[in-house]
């Protein structure tokens, strides 16, 4: 059994196209624009002096609280100590208002400890946490 091929719309005539013939145009020299002194942008601020080594990292970053989860590695810090928290978009200083262990309000908090710390930017995972000052 052949199946028989469908006859389609009925062929279109072509229509011939006819094209305009192009004169050829003198060009004329345009007038040169001014090169402007672009300003230098600097890449980023460079911050404060930071130690060498970061007190602990960013664990968790709760949005609604505005609060970060931080675990601490070395040293301690305290309530009124001053904190630099430098990731990848984020880098800002603040000084340490709230700190909770197991939504718990503390005055100190030493190495192994995770700690809540109340923050005014976004922080994020793996974000280093330095100490800058008592």
């Amino acid at each position: 059994m052949a199946k028989k091929a469908r006859k389609t719309k009925a062929r279109r005539t072509k229509k011939r196209v006819v094209r305009k013939k192009r004169t050829a145009k003198k060009r004329t020299a345009r007038p040169r624009k001014k090169k402007v002194a672009r300003k230098k942008v600097k890449a980023h601020p460079k911050g404060p002096k930071l130690p060498a080594e970061p007190i602990g990292r960013v664990t968790h970053y709760f949005p609604k609280a505005r609060a970060t989860a931080v675990m601490i590695e070395r040293d301690g810090i305290r309530v009124g100590d001053v904190l630099y928290y430098k990731g990848h978009t984020s880098r800002f200083k603040q000084k340490v208002e709230s700190l909770q262990i197991n939504h718990q309000p503390v005055s100190q908090a030493g190495p192994g400890d995770e700690v809540g710390i109340q923050v005014r930017s976004r922080t994020r995972e793996h974000d280093r946490v330095f100490k800058l000052s008592s």
